[in-house]
């Protein structure tokens, strides 16, 4: 399909499949070393993969950012990506990690009400403010639940924070691609789950950041939603699709502190 090398990530980062098994190593490690801080497999849902992993700060939490995973809604889960609570636990947070049904089991709409249902219950046994982080299709979700029809008021006025990391912001474009056949979007799906669409949100801090040498969809993706959101975009010098989300390890980089509202 014309639009595939558009969207096609390894493709063009040097030695690309290293990264999925060092994500996962890394992640295996960081909650070993957490320990009974780690919470895993809480279930929220009926189906296996309706789960999410709740990591504990020290001490009282101050809030708690929820992430939701990227993999283009048909890979990855929860556990591939502990070690990026690093930097939000680091500062007294405590994280949730989201898990949700694959494509084509289930379509892209179903899974934004099942992210919509795991921020409810995280919701219910958290207190204070939530801050919304999510990569690629992860940062699809977490705009996605500004949506006044997606979460319940009292939910939704808890996010103060949301940082969207090299999100595929207009999901148009993904009917040209050979992975819709896994997808299975159509026109009406895409047009309602593609945030470019939604009306900005008020009074929640949305940010947008992008790697300088991502694929230039993506950088062209970022760019029309900071536009259309009126939300500020950062493009990250030095950093592709796969390790732009390393930031979050970092308790004292720019967009932790844009997660957490620090100035």
């Amino acid at each position: 399909m014309q639009l595939d090398d558009a969207y096609a990530n390894a493709a063009y980062i040097d030695n690309a499949e290293a990264y999925p098994p060092r994500w996962k190593d890394a992640a295996a490690a960081f909650r070993k070393k957490l320990g009974f801080r780690a919470q895993k497999n809480i279930s929220y849902g009926p189906t296996d993969r309706e789960i999410y992993d709740l990591f504990e700060p020290e001490g009282v939490s101050r809030g708690t950012v929820i992430f939701v995973h990227g993999g283009y809604w048909k890979a990855f889960a929860p556990a591939d990506w502990s070690h990026l609570a690093a930097g939000p636990l680091a500062r007294g947070y405590a994280v949730a990690m989201v898990g949700y049904d694959l494509c084509p089991d289930v379509r892209i709409s179903q899974i934004t009400g099942q992210v919509a249902r795991a921020i409810s219950e995280i919701a219910k046994r958290t207190q204070g403010a939530l801050a919304l982080v999510g990569h690629s299709a992860g940062g699809q979700q977490v705009a996605r639940m500004t949506d006044p029809l997606i979460l319940s008021g009292d939910v939704r006025d808890r996010i103060e924070n949301i940082v969207s990391i090299s999100p595929v912001a207009d999901l148009m474009p993904l009917l040209q691609t050979s992975m819709n056949d896994i997808l299975q979007l159509d026109e009406a799906e895409a047009t309602a789950e593609s945030p470019v669409n939604m009306t900005p949100p008020h009074g929640v801090n949305v940010t947008i950041w992008v790697g300088a040498d991502e694929r230039p969809a993506f950088l062209e993706q970022a760019e029309q939603f900071s536009r259309v959101w009126g939300a500020k975009q950062f493009v990250v010098e030095g950093r592709h699709h796969f390790d732009i989300i390393d930031l979050l390890e970092d308790p004292d980089s720019d967009m932790v502190k844009a997660l957490l509202g620090i100035k």
